[in-house]
């Protein structure tokens, strides 16, 4: 690291200018992000995308809809009501291009009451759709007879883009001025305290520069919007915060340049072991195969970069250019004896009664994780809205109205080595049909055998080859059978989120056909999402535990600490879980009832696991520089917490401001997430950090730093001192 920080300080002027054109040219593609976000992220490759396209290529099944939802205002006679939709209907088609329209009648089961819907067809989405969006809202506004309101798939997505956006100017609105007020009262000064929350927004601006180039190779979810700055504001003001506190601490005996090196060889150096761990628990998402997690994998991952290479060469840059001016503009006076007296006493006081507050640490944590048995995940859907949009109240209307939730659609699409209509694969399929309607899942089945009455497939061949009768059943058969594909519809007795209708679906999948069976629908759609998450997930898991335990014990030359470490993030992760389901999933402190969803033990885990690393990085770097002087483990573990607790604490009192804000916000998961890793912040930084670190680290003594030989442990002393 000498080298390093001697090349550093050295360039620290090309640096700044660097960092000024970096900021200028990603800053102007940051602002575009939002324009190529889209979706929820819930995409994949695999049977039921490919299912949904040969739909598309093979029966005429639309790519994207638009639900039209129509109400009767008062005084307004049935025949005016079916009148004025219709219009709406085809001005809507003719304005938008559609494909075509389907339009309420009393006989389609499209009208209920005083309420109806429509539907709109697009057969492409060539990147037009918003316009398109835009050009039937401006028709909504012209009906007087009656309420038109827009839902569907994408009406949803834009406005869930509108939402996420509104609520990062929200959150940002509420953590950036309070983190300010946290950085105050750790520094006293303006200028020192101005300076992490600049290195955190410089951090996600260019972030969000780099990734608007990603979207010609992937997918990007809107939920990308928040995680970035979520995290890079948080990671880049912690590691702004511990820097600069060393610089602080160094620049009152020794010169500028000296000041600056020895931080960058101690603070510097925890900052890229601490950013390695972020980073390593991120990219465990990548094994998952699901855009939102490559997404936040990809998206976390370069702002952890960006957030470490701020901070080891933007930040030195310009505190080597404030130098004592650092103290400037205090408005505060700020005691740092009086602090760590305080927290020494603390310290002390904990380890005298070690058994007993590890015991009163693990209750706490126990009694928090019993909820976690009763979690009940879920995809986030339309209702991971707010209630306050249009769209979310018309799609809640057209569910309770006009969709049975007691029954889930699958699609079966038989594919054939020869034409369907052919003797053979014909007879294969009423066998087939047959076996689904004797499934005891099954409702009903909806196939060319129902579509015709007939019974076998002798009957349908002979009502083909009747040439008066072929030409009247066509329209039906095209509607199921093309070429060697032909399309059938079960109707399952179950809701389409249980695990029956997933269950269902693998095990239709491994049933043995001469088809090649392509199965499609939103149980196949659950089924792909939650069985990948469950199959790859632990291989993220051991990598990042595996690779955790290795940077920790590398960093520490300790083979018990990084273990102890894990141990208790995975404890006080699973504390947190806990604490979600009671909040969320039982409607406590006001919370909106909700399930959770299926990505925020992933995230949170992935996120959070990497940075409480970062306070057992700078606190146990700390406790290692002082037991290499002393030799005296409770010694060390005193002064280490006495020297580093009050800007540990302001650290993850940041953390939390700037994420907990998200629990301010609007989008359900977004909610789940701010709020899961400001409680996970909050229990690694007191029960964690205050008592069960103290505590542990007098229990094992000695013990804590077995690894290294004498020889090396002279050596790395001899080093220390010279530092």
């Amino acid at each position: 690291m000498n080298k390093v920080a001697n090349a550093l300080y050295a360039g620290r002027k090309i640096l700044l200018i660097l960092w000024i054109i970096l900021i200028v040219g990603f800053g102007f593609y940051a602002a575009k992000l939002p324009s190529v976000l889209g979706g929820n992220g819930f995409e994949m490759k695999g049977m039921y995308k490919d299912t949904e396209q040969l739909l598309v290529n093979k029966f005429d099944v639309s790519e994207a809809q638009i639900i039209v939802l129509f109400e009767k205002k008062d005084g307004v006679s049935d025949s005016k009501f079916q009148q004025t939709i219709a219009q709406y209907m085809q001005k809507a088609k003719d304005k938008s291009d559609a494909s075509k329209v389907d339009i309420p009648t009393a006989s389609n089961k499209m009208i209920k009451g005083s309420t109806a819907y429509g539907i709109i067809h697009f057969n492409h989405d060539d990147g037009t759709m918003d316009k398109r969006v835009e050009k039937i809202r401006t028709l909504s506004a012209d009906e007087k007879e009656v309420s038109v309101k827009l839902t569907g798939g994408p009406i949803i997505e834009k406005d869930m883009n509108t939402a996420s956006q509104a609520d990062l100017a929200k959150a940002e609105a509420i953590g950036i001025p309070v983190a300010l007020v946290v950085l105050l009262l750790a520094f006293g000064g303006v200028v020192a305290a101005a300076i992490p929350l600049m290195i955190g927004i410089v951090t996600v601006v260019t972030t969000m520069g780099v990734v608007y180039f990603f979207h010609p190779y992937t997918e990007l979810s809107i939920f990308i919007l928040n995680v970035i700055p979520m995290i890079g504001l948080a990671l880049s003001i912690d590691f702004a915060l511990l820097f600069i506190n060393r610089f602080k601490e160094e620049i009152q005996t020794k010169s500028v340049e000296q000041a600056i090196k020895i931080t960058i060889q101690t603070a510097g150096r925890s900052v890229i072991f601490s950013g390695l761990c972020v980073f390593i628990g991120l990219a465990g998402m990548l094994f998952i195969q699901v855009d939102i997690f490559q997404n936040v994998a990809l998206g976390g991952m370069a702002v952890v970069f960006i957030a470490v290479f701020s901070a080891l060469t933007l930040l030195p840059s310009i505190l080597a250019i404030l130098g004592t001016r650092i103290n400037r503009l205090r408005i505060l006076k700020v005691s740092e004896q009086g602090g760590q007296s305080r927290w020494r006493s603390f310290a002390t006081f904990v380890m005298k009664k070690p058994v007993t507050m590890t015991i009163v640490s693990l209750i706490i944590l126990l009694v928090a994780l019993i909820p976690v048995r009763d979690m009940h995940l879920e995809i986030p859907s339309s209702e991971a809205l707010p209630t306050k949009y249009e769209s979310r109240q018309a799609f809640d209307t057209y569910n309770d109205t006009f969709i049975n939730k007691n029954t889930a659609d699958v699609y079966f699409v038989l594919e054939a080595k020869q034409d369907m209509l052919n003797e053979k694969p014909l007879t294969n399929a009423f066998t087939f049909i047959k076996q689904l309607k004797e499934d005891s899942l099954v409702k009903q089945v909806d196939s060319i055998s129902t579509a015709l009455n007939v019974k076998s497939s002798d009957q349908l061949q002979a009502m083909l080859e009747n040439p008066q009768i072929s030409a009247q059943t066509k329209p039906a058969v095209d509607s199921f059978i093309n070429e060697h594909y032909m399309l059938i519809k079960a109707t399952l007795d179950t809701d389409q989120n249980s695990d029956q209708a997933k269950d269902f679906v693998r095990k239709w999948k491994e049933k043995r056909s001469p088809f090649t069976v392509h199965i499609g629908g939103y149980p196949k759609f659950e089924q792909e999402i939650f069985d990948e998450i469950y199959e790859k997930a632990p291989y993220g898991l051991a990598l990042v535990l595996f690779s955790t335990y290795v940077i920790l014990m590398i960093a520490f030359r300790s083979v018990l600490i990084p273990l102890k470490a894990i141990i208790m993030n995975i404890l006080s992760l699973t504390a947190t879980f806990g604490l979600l389901v009671w909040l969320f999933q039982n409607g406590h402190l006001g919370l909106t009832q909700s399930n959770i969803a299926l990505v925020l033990p992933v995230f949170v885990f992935g996120l959070v696991f990497g940075l409480s690393m970062d306070y057992e990085v700078f606190l146990i770097s700390r406790i290692h520089e002082v037991y290499h002087q002393t030799r005296d483990n409770n010694v060390a573990t005193v002064e280490g917490l006495a020297s580093t607790s009050k800007i540990i604490t302001s650290a993850a009192l940041i953390m939390i401001v700037i994420t907990g804000a998200f629990a301010f916000t609007d989008v359900t998961p977004v909610k789940q997430m701010g709020v899961g890793i400001a409680l996970a912040i909050f229990i690694d930084a007191t029960i964690v950090r205050m008592l069960l670190v103290p505590s542990l680290m007098k229990l094992l003594g000695d013990a804590n730093w077995w690894f290294f030989t004498k020889k090396s442990d002279k050596s790395s002393s001899n080093e220390q001192v010279k530092s």
